[in-house]
């Protein structure tokens, strides 16, 4: 009788493999993803160049399906500025994961960037304690 090698089938929970590492490269893309929609919201014209990057990684192959209808849907909210936001900014396993690859490259300058990081990378003990 075959068994398998590892249990893992098995278990009736989710081990959480992420390390600190992991959740700290997470923070910053969030934190550059803050910066890019307000970014957006400030100039409209780099939606188009969004929604041409969308379709090119699309055409590609270089984006599912899934996730090309989260950020046409997030484009389309556009106009509900707080709702456009959230779609970029969700604090979520899955937004965390289309983050990684993210539609939005080219949207911020390197100083841009550069700011955003060290500007959230900043915080007072008050921050710290209380997760605002």
């Amino acid at each position: 009788m075959w068994t398998p090698k590892s249990n893992k089938q098995n278990r009736p929970y989710r081990v959480k493999k992420t390390g600190i590492k992991d959740e700290n490269i997470d923070r910053q893309i969030l934190v550059l993803h803050q910066a890019i929609a307000a970014k957006l919201l400030a100039e409209p014209a780099l939606v188009e160049q969004v929604k041409a990057k969308l379709e090119e990684r699309r055409d590609n192959g270089q984006l599912g399906y899934g996730a090309y209808l989260h950020w046409v849907s997030v484009l389309e909210l556009y106009q509900q500025q707080e709702q456009f936001y959230q779609g970029i900014t969700e604090d979520s396993p899955y937004l965390r994961k289309l983050r990684r690859r993210t539609p939005f490259v080219g949207i911020l300058t390197e100083q841009e960037r550069q700011q955003a990081l060290s500007q959230h990378s900043l915080g007072t003990l008050d921050q710290v304690l209380t997760g605002f």
